[in-house]
This record gives structure tokens, sequence and C-alpha cells, in this order.
């Protein structure tokens, strides 16, 4: 009977210190609601602890707020979502124009040390560890992994939940990606090659319009440039980013098959260089999404044959036929 009084004085304790913590967190996004909503940058600034407001001064804070208020609007309401990571608290907050995630980290004096603006992410997404469809890789000829894999080391997408397992993909020829003058696309060998369907599928979403970046330069404002989202028969989604301008050929709506072309490989959204950004996604929306590991089958892989293969960083890869 007193081990059993103990355990329960200690859960009741752990209950009291969370609930204690999650206190100091609501009043801080209470504040920071109210603040934004009267336009009261320098309280805001004030609620930041030392580091915040060297990553953030004043002057940025009144930015950030005013980008923020001319975009979303009002913060109609504010609501406790879910912890990340067991220490920072994110709260659904409701504007005019839409929901919007903050992410609230708060130091021991209870200090805003870190503060992050995201799309809502509701709780019930599907959860996707990896492929069922049996895809083909979607290009013809071979092409070098230049980030993919497992762990960061190999793929530095992993460290972000809504395009881990991504690959970025080009074409190397003796150690380089391109020939001649490096800041024309033109010179890169894998700049206007093919983008076929790796499987049956739904094309449901298409962004167009997006010039093609000088290598070099890149263009945060349209993050993943001219894209392609398909939607496979088990609810998988297969993300195509970069491709050149003008390129695309399909439109959403439309069913592909396997092997279809779709567009071409270029330079376009927030890239340096001409490649393809590819990932699975359990959700369409990149901006909501958790990254699946997406395997291939029946691949060449560095000259062999491999079945059910996920490619990893340094392979040279091909389809088989």
């Amino acid at each position: 009977m007193k081990k059993v009084v103990f355990v329960l004085s200690v859960l009741f304790a752990s209950y009291m210190s969370f609930s204690q913590e999650q206190e100091h967190y609501n009043v801080i996004a209470s504040q920071f609601k109210d603040l934004y909503n009267a336009n009261d940058y320098k309280a805001v600034f004030e609620l930041f602890n030392e580091g915040m407001q060297k990553a953030l001064p004043i002057d940025n804070t009144k930015a950030f707020i005013s980008n923020m208020k001319s975009t979303l609007g009002t913060i109609k309401s504010v609501e406790f979502n879910r912890l990340k990571n067991d220490a920072a608290h994110i709260y659904k907050m409701t504007f005019d124009s839409e929901l919007r995630d903050i992410l609230f980290y708060l130091d021991d004096s209870n200090k805003i040390a870190g503060l992050l603006v995201t799309p809502h992410k509701p709780n019930n997404l599907p959860v996707i560890e990896r492929n069922t469809t049996k895809m083909i890789l979607p290009f013809k000829e071979e092409w070098f992994v230049f980030w993919g894999g497992t762990n960061v080391g190999q793929n530095y997408h992993v460290a972000y939940e809504n395009q881990q397992y991504a690959y970025d993909i080009l074409i190397m020829k003796d150690g380089v990606s391109h020939k001649g003058d490096s800041k024309v696309n033109e010179n890169y060998y894998v700049f206007g090659k093919d983008i076929i369907a790796p499987c049956d599928a739904k094309v449901v979403e298409v962004i167009t319009g997006v010039k093609d970046n000088i290598p070099g330069e890149l263009n945060p404002e349209q993050l993943t440039g001219n894209t392609v989202v398909l939607q496979t028969e088990n609810e998988e989604y297969l993300l195509f980013a970069h491709l050149k301008e003008k390129s695309i050929v399909v439109k959403e709506g439309q069913m592909v098959k396997q092997g279809d072309l779709m567009g071409q490989c270029g330079n376009s959204g927030n890239t340096t260089e001409a490649h393809l950004h590819l990932s699975l996604q359990n959700v369409a929306d990149m901006n909501i999404a958790t990254g699946g590991k997406l395997f291939f089958d029946d691949i060449l892989v560095n000259g062999e044959i491999k079945k059910n293969y996920l490619p990893v960083k340094g392979d040279q890869i091909k389809n088989k036929n």
C-alpha cells in the first residue's frame, strides 16, 4: 500500500509541475495575442529574453508584427494544441483569414526564447512510414543522389519533418554537375531532362509560372518553384519540385500512367542549381506534411540490380529497363 501511495504522489507532483508550466505558457500566449492585436510591438519585444531580442531586434519585431497583421489580420482566439519534443508548446491561433500554429519556447525566467509561426497542422493527419506502391525512378538516364538516406549525415532533409527522407537528385559527369559557364542553366547536365511519373497516379497540385533562377541565386518566396504533386491509389503523395519554367504538361485532376511525361528538370524556387527535389508525403500540402521513406522497385544502383531499394547519398541510380 505504501508503494502505491508513493507512486501516486510522484505522478501528482509531476502533473502539478506540468500544469504550472502550462499555465506560464498560457499566460504568454494570451499576452502575445493581446499585444499583437494592439500593435504594441514594443511590449511584444519585452516578452523576449536577451537571446531573442538579439535575434529579432525591435525594428525587426515591428516588421514581423506588421507583416503578420497585413497577411493574416488579428488573432481571434488562441488554444493550446500540442507539445513539441516535450519542451516547446504549440498553440493554434485563429486569425481573421486562416489558422496558424505558433510555437513558443520559454526559458527558466518564462521569457520567450523561441518563436515560430507555421501553417496549422491538425493532430489527426495520417501517418506514412514508407510507400507501398511500387515505383520506378522518375527519369530515364543515370542520375546521381546528392542528398538521400535516413540520417542527417547522408541527407540533411531528415532534420525537417515536412520533407524528411526527401531526395535531391541530379546528373554528374567526372565529378561535376555542369560544363562551361556555371551561371548558365543549360550548361547543367540535368537541366531540361524529362521527369516521368513513377507510378499510376492522380495529379492533385500543379504550380507553374516560376522563372528558373540564375545558378547560385535563390528564390525563397517560392520554395518549391514549378511543382507537381501526385496522389497514388494508396493515398501516398509524391512531390516533384524545382521543375523547368513552362515545361509542365500535366494538369490538376489528370490521371497519369507510370512513365508518362510530366515536365522537365529545372532550377526554379529555393535552389542554387538545377536538380530534382523528390519527396514522399502523408498529405498533399508540404507545409503541414510529414515525410516518408521512398523506396524504388527493381532499379540499377551503381550498376547492380536492387529490389525494393531506398537510394542514399552517392548512389548512381537508373531504371533497369
